[in-house]
């Protein structure tokens, strides 16, 4: 009985909290503008307390209450986000692109989590983590079972703390056993910059963490005093974004001072912003390419927007995202958090490129992209079309790397990541990134590696000879036409069988970017893909080619 009486007090003191807050809020101006705010607060608060009172079972208030806000949320748009206090050292990633831990990547096979990378100078490096080292045990706790998110808040703390973690790692018997103390892990925004010819430099931007714009301007005038820099690429594929301002900086190394890169409005009209460069560029002239990708979004897109709204680069690579949403984040009680979308953004041109329409959805819930029919026609400075509601669409179009079936049964089978381990444990050092190939001798010991393991896939003529002999069976032809089927399966597992010969150069690629990844890290892996990237060699031909890449700016000149 007292425990019941207990669990009644506490209900009726949050219930009397949300009523408060509800009467609070109707006495600074809700009662005759926003009579429903209120009026849904009431039918909120009474319908918590009468279920926290007479539900049969005891119920985990705070659970329920973040399962409520959690699908409220919802219901807008997927960057719209209650943040709990255990979560705030995500944000604060996010946004400064630090966290506290050992600096390790991880990925889920089975029942277990695998280290995938070390970063290079963390504690998980320093303590000889390797990828490929199954998780066994975190601070004495099984880690077996867990999915990725609670293996990762585990390995995460404060600064200064322990951590033990016990590994089975492939060529020992036993378990061993680390122990590391967490650190300030900082994630570079820029993994890797350098010259990809003598007169054409190239830097990879992920993120657009703090000093995002600062770190991108160093490493351009790096290039520039150490080279004879005469084009630039800035490679935004696969980031997703981050700070605004950081994006109005980077636009700033090539844009001069005063010029609008991208507007911001909302439903809060003090809040709508202008937001223009405010230093003199560093340089505004020499031939810039962007690339970008279905990855690229956000920030990404508001650099790559302006640069193509200016007609400062040429866009190259395939349509980006289609993001256009800003968000702020907005301290609540109990030092917990609300990210909440409070405008569209609208760049130089004055297309907002948000490509799907939360704010009507369709009768099933789902959300649709808008259509090319209502997307509306805008102009860049030198009067090229451009359109909004769908990403930014580039300039010069480039297929990305697409991968054989054999290929991909490789990578998700874990077969090239396991071959990259054991060659890793097996040689002590490889020639620097950008030399390193993969020898006759390297893929013959990859193919013997592979035998008596699973590599199989099903090619999607085998989907189709299935689905035919299942329906002449049905139909009572299966005789007729046995032996066309059965000549048809032997020819394609004939054709299987010499996969590995047939795509070799592809998987060599891939065998080299994963091995080269053991030794020299994030930055080995960025130099030995560049030299098979077609938006690379693209962008080379491009700069080769002036009178193009001027007709693709000037189109009428």
């Amino acid at each position: 009985m007292k425990n019941k009486k207990s669990f009644k007090t506490k209900s009726a003191t949050l219930v009397l909290f949300i009523a408060l807050l509800g009467t609070s809020l109707i006495s600074v101006g809700f009662v005759n503008k926003n009579f429903e705010i209120a009026k849904n607060l009431d039918i909120f608060a009474t319908l918590f307390r009468e279920l926290t009172i007479n539900y049969v079972d005891e119920i985990n208030t705070a659970g329920l209450m973040k399962t409520g806000i959690d699908e409220m949320l919802a219901s807008l748009d997927p960057y719209t986000n209650f943040i709990p206090e255990s979560d705030i050292e995500d944000v604060r990633f996010m946004t400064t692109g630090q966290y506290g831990g050992i600096g390790a990547l991880i990925m889920r096979r089975g029942e277990f989590i695998f280290i995938s990378e070390a970063y290079e100078g963390f504690p998980a490096d320093k303590a000889g983590l390797m990828p490929g080292d199954k998780i066994l045990e975190i601070n004495n706790q099984s880690a077996q079972g867990r999915n990725q998110e609670e293996v990762s808040s585990l390995l995460k703390g404060q600064p200064g703390t322990e951590v033990e973690i016990v590994i089975k790692r492939a060529g020992f018997e036993e378990p061993i056993t680390k122990t590391m103390t967490r650190e300030v892990v900082k994630i570079d925004n820029i993994p890797y910059y350098g010259m990809l010819n003598e007169n054409t430099g190239y830097i990879r931007l992920s993120s657009f963490t703090q000093n995002a714009g600062k770190e991108v301007k160093e490493a351009f005038n790096t290039l520039k005093s150490e080279n004879d820099l005469q084009n630039i690429v800035l490679d935004l594929r696969g980031n997703g974004g981050g700070l605004l301002h950081e994006a109005i900086n980077i636009t700033n190394i090539f844009v001069d001072k005063g010029q609008v890169v991208v507007k911001t409005q909302g439903k809060i009209e003090e809040r709508n912003m202008i937001n223009s460069t405010l230093n003199n560029a560093i340089d505004t002239t020499i031939p810039l390419v962007v690339l970008v990708d279905r990855s690229s979004a956000s920030a990404s897109e508001i650099v790559a927007g302006a640069i193509q709204d200016l007609d400062r680069g040429v866009i190259l690579g395939q349509r980006t995202f289609g993001k256009g949403l800003v968000q702020n984040v907005i301290p609540l009680s109990y030092n917990t958090q609300l990210k909440v979308t409070i405008a569209k953004y609208y760049i130089p041109s004055g297309r907002c490129i948000q490509a799907i329409d939360y704010a009507h959805k369709n009768e099933d819930g789902s959300v649709a992209t808008i259509p090319d029919s209502l997307k509306v026609a805008f102009t860049t400075s030198n009067g090229r079309t451009v359109y909004d509601g769908g990403g930014i669409e580039p300039d010069l179009f480039v297929n990305p790397l697409s991968l054989s079936d054999i290929s991909i049964a490789l990578i998700t089978k874990f077969h090239i990541f396991e071959f990259a381990s054991e060659y890793h444990r097996t040689h002590g050092e490889i020639p620097p990134a950008k030399e390193f190939e993969i020898t006759d001798e390297i893929y013959n010991n990859f193919i013997a590696f592979l035998k008596g393991k699973d590599y199989g896939y099903e090619t999607e003529i085998e989907s189709l000879a299935d689905l035919l002999k299942k329906r002449s069976k049905e139909e009572d032809l299966l005789e007729e036409i046995e032996a066309e089927l059965q000549s048809i399966e032997e020819k394609i597992n004939k054709t299987k069988e010499n996969d590995l010969i047939t795509y070799r150069n592809e998987i060599e690629m891939l065998l080299r970017d994963e091995i080269v990844g053991r030794y020299y890290k994030q930055k080995g892996r960025i130099i030995a893909s560049l030299s098979h990237d077609p938006e690379i060699e693209q962008a080379i031909q491009l700069f080769q080619n002036q009178e193009q890449y001027n007709s693709i700016l000037n189109p009428g000149k």
